[in-house]
């Protein structure tokens, strides 16, 4: 990366409501300037995601040309808001020929306080299971797994262990099942402009044809397809 100051563009389209994020980075590692974050609401991507990004560079008084790098969370989520989100990512990261960080949402709530150590990371993934990603927590974060639990298995999994989570709900659980548990706020794009630009720093990136989602869980497309045994 260039010690010069640029422009990174932050999106999370993983969930119902997202959020994108402008940041100023650069010379040095730690600094970074989030400019702004905006909501994207209701799950209607496709069609806000474009025009957003415009606004909000013109907000700011740059172009889509001034963009330097990007950073996207890549999974787990939504089917169809992750393929939208890394979609826009990579026509602008091809077009412009700028880096991609690609950020796991469970890192992102891994790195929720400023804990050092293990830590489970989880978030509801609907139909009863759990997105868990086991993480450890340091100077530099590293992902041990990340795994579909079903609700017994996070029982099992979070006893007597660290656990992070935005949800109300599996907080509860864990506590329950004897877990030290720091309930935390669900990360926006700031969290994750911040986690791309330390990725960025350590070359950890990715090009627009190496961008794949993180899906943690299988399709139903893929689910049903399976032939019986």
């Amino acid at each position: 990366m260039s010690n010069l100051s640029l422009l990174l563009l932050a999106v999370d389209t993983s969930g119902k409501n997202g959020s994108l994020a402008l940041a100023r980075v650069g010379p040095r590692p730690t600094e970074i300037d989030i400019l702004e974050t905006v909501p994207l609401t209701g799950g209607a991507f496709s069609a806000q995601l474009v025009p957003q990004i415009g606004a909000l560079l013109e907000k700011h008084g740059h172009s889509k040309s001034d963009l330097g790098a990007f950073a996207v969370v890549s999974g787990p989520g939504s089917f169809t808001g992750l393929r939208v989100g890394l979609a826009a990512i990579k026509a602008l990261a091809e077009a412009l020929q700028k880096p991609i960080a690609a950020i796991s949402l469970l890192e992102a709530v891994a790195c929720g306080n400023s804990g050092r150590g293990r830590v489970l990371a989880v978030l509801d993934a609907g139909r009863g299971d759990v997105y868990a990603g086991d993480y450890e927590r340091g100077p530099k974060v590293h992902m041990h797994s990340e795994r579909l639990l079903s609700r017994e298995e996070f029982v099992a999994e979070a006893a007597g262990k660290a656990v992070a989570t935005p949800d109300a709900a599996l907080a509860a659980i864990a506590r329950a099942a004897g877990a030290t548990v720091d309930l935390i706020e669900y990360p926006n794009s700031g969290v994750i402009a911040r986690l791309g630009w330390e990725h960025l720093q350590r070359g950890e990136t990715a090009s627009p044809e190496e961008l794949e989602a993180n899906y943690i869980r299988h399709s139903d497309a893929e689910i049903f397809s399976k032939p019986a045994r």
